[in-house]
């Protein structure tokens, strides 16, 4: 596969990772935003409704207080009010019996004749309307009473004796249940300065950069009014609580994708051996090609009758073939380092050799090739700590390829020159 083709999956496998990753991260935020919402709307809620339950308690603490005060009425569940009367009419008496029964404020009360006569039925009713017209004028003025009482005293009391602090604190988890909320909370209680009047035992710092407040007795004169402060200290675990099956998605998400990236690598770096191999290849047929070209000219020399072979000749080409013949093993022992390569079990076999015998060693094994292009190889070895620690073949391939590439790359019909310095 070439490699535009293995960017061009890897870019598309990549985005579209990347961007389920951004759905899915999008989706939680927004969730979060929501049910963030949804718990301010809930806290908003139920401190509205604790507010008004406070003041309806002020109101029916005043109502009683002011009830018990008055000589004509009996505060009490039930209520029971009769009246008992005689009319004339026509010289006829009537007797009758009215009965009035209150079980709460504001409920309609119940009339009951006993014994009535059907001539005077309506008389009756007019009586009771009256008796009832008066009540009512009556628990009027009462209500009128207290709402003036309230209005002109209640709001004199310094706010921590108006707040029954204990159920403040009983009504704030009533309603937060109520509205769904039922984790650990903490609350102040301050006047519209900012005086603290009151402070929950069990308070805690923790969650305060979310404060709810909620203003008390609205309708007194705004520097008699109080305000009371919420905070919850596990808000976000609260929330997050509700999106956490979200969790293992974008887990599977983040591992497919880390999964991903590591198979294009793997990819690329196979893609990568697979080229090194074949350069190896290239390269190894190229360097083949030295010593088997180094052993073909002696091979002529010793069959070209034209030629006197002298024994310094036949020494010499003796000798070369035996070089190139042991570079021949070096070229085969790359081969099977290089499979060793892959495998991660490469070992380089050190040891010490004598740099100017290698040198000598080498130059003789090119004498025959650079003689055949018109040139001369000259050795100056001169080293006197000559000992290195290497890895012989590797090193001397390293050479070979520098004299090799020194003879193919020269200039067309023009003799080479080789000196060999240590």
């Amino acid at each position: 596969m070439k490699k535009k083709t293995i960017w061009a999956v890897a870019t598309i496998m990549g985005l579209s990772f990347l961007a389920l990753l951004f759905l899915q991260l999008k989706y939680i935020d927004e969730m979060v935003s929501m049910k963030k919402e949804q718990f301010d709307e809930s806290v908003t809620r139920s401190l509205d409704q604790v507010s008004r339950n406070l003041e309806l308690n002020e109101t029916l603490r005043f109502l009683e207080s002011d009830v018990d005060a008055g000589k004509r009425t009996r505060v009490a569940s039930d209520t029971t009010m009769s009246a008992v009367g005689d009319y004339a009419s026509g010289g006829e008496y009537y007797s009758f019996e009215a009965k009035v029964s209150e079980h709460k404020p504001g409920t309609v009360p119940k009339l009951l004749i006993v014994r009535s006569d059907k001539s005077t039925l309506s008389k009756s009713n007019k009586s009771m309307q009256e008796i009832l017209r008066n009540r009512y004028v009556y628990q009027k003025a009462l209500l009128d009473r207290v709402v003036m009482s309230i209005l002109y005293s209640a709001s004199e009391k310094p706010l921590e004796e108006r707040v029954n602090f204990r159920l403040l604190d009983r009504e704030l988890q009533a309603e937060l249940k109520n509205n769904g909320i039922d984790i650990p909370f903490h609350f102040t209680v301050e006047t519209k300065e900012g005086r603290e009047v009151y402070r929950c035992s069990d308070y805690d710092e923790e969650g305060e950069e979310y404060t709810y407040s909620q203003v008390l007795y609205r309708n007194d004169p705004a520097n008699k009014t109080g305000i009371v402060k919420i905070h919850f200290p596990l808000m976000n675990k609260y929330i997050f609580r509700s999106i956490r099956f979200m969790v293992p998605s974008i887990v599977f998400t983040v591992i497919l994708l880390i999964t991903f990236i590591f198979t294009i690598v793997v990819v690329f770096r196979q893609k990568k051996y697979s080229e090194i191999k074949n350069d190896f290849i290239n390269n190894m047929t190229h360097e083949l090609k030295t010593p088997i070209s180094s052993i073909s000219l002696a091979s002529q020399m010793l069959n070209d009758q034209s030629l006197t072979k002298s024994p310094a000749m036949m020494s010499h080409i003796g000798t070369a073939i035996q070089e190139e013949s042991k570079r021949l093993k070096f070229l085969v022992d790359r081969v099977l380092q290089m499979s060793m390569f892959d495998k991660h079990d490469a070992i380089f076999k050190k040891k010490e050799l004598d740099l100017n015998e290698m040198m000598e060693n080498v130059a003789h094994t090119f004498t025959l090739r650079v003689e055949h292009t018109g040139g001369k190889i000259m050795t100056e070895v001169g080293a006197v700590d000559s000992t290195i620690f290497v890895d012989e073949t590797h090193f001397q391939n390293v050479i070979f390829n520098l004299l090799d590439n020194a003879i193919k790359y020269k200039k067309p019909d023009q003799p080479v020159n080789l000196i060999l310095r240590t």
